[in-house]
């Protein structure tokens, strides 16, 4: 079992890097909302898949996303592939946040995860996980503290384009929490038409 790598980013791609390790390039399925560079050094925790005719390699800067990743894949229904698309759309705060309130709207309403989805990781990963925090304060802001109408701004940041990571994050950064109206007027100031 390959369970961490220490290398080289040969090739990025849009779900998978290279790590080049003593001349062999490992082909890693990693969340796409990471940002990472060709050519810099890196260390990642893994996940190895086997199948029939396949080995797949998922890989997680954040050994937390790893314990994710593979907490995931015990709800009915999703795989690694699933799990991965889940975790590039939510991060593990808001997926915490979300299974400790048991409440799949976070899920649904701000990373755009169907709503049976997020209905079914909340109900079978309840009590499978303690509370985590945030060091960055922005991320401590997590849906339960948004209003009704920052939730509405958020899905019509959505219907206009922006990723729901995205537009969570600007609403939470827009310190707005007014009529819907305004708070989307705010983000617009800040940010450029995608």
């Amino acid at each position: 079992m390959i369970t961490s790598l220490r290398g080289t980013i040969t090739t990025l791609r849009d779900n998978f890097i290279v790590v080049e390790v003593n001349n062999i390039g490992y082909k890693v399925y990693t969340p796409s909302r990471h940002q990472f560079v060709p050519g810099s050094e890196i260390f990642i925790y893994t996940y190895l898949v086997v199948r029939e005719n396949i080995l797949d390699l998922y890989g997680f800067p954040i050994a937390e996303e790893l314990e994710y990743f593979e907490l995931l894949m015990t709800v009915p229904k999703i795989g690694p592939k699933s799990a991965l698309q889940i975790l590039g759309q939510a991060d593990i705060y808001l997926l915490n946040s979300a299974i400790i309130n048991q409440d799949p709207d976070q899920l649904h309403k701000l990373a755009g995860i169907g709503k049976k989805t997020a209905s079914n990781i909340t109900t079978h990963l309840e009590g499978k996980v303690e509370p985590i925090f945030s060091t960055d304060q922005t991320d401590n802001t997590l849906s339960s503290s948004l209003s009704p109408n920052q939730i509405d701004a958020i899905d019509a940041l959505i219907t206009l384009g922006y990723d729901p990571k995205s537009a969570r994050d600007y609403v939470l950064k827009s310190n707005q929490a007014d009529d819907t109206k305004s708070i989307i007027q705010s983000v617009l100031k800040q940010i450029p038409i995608p």
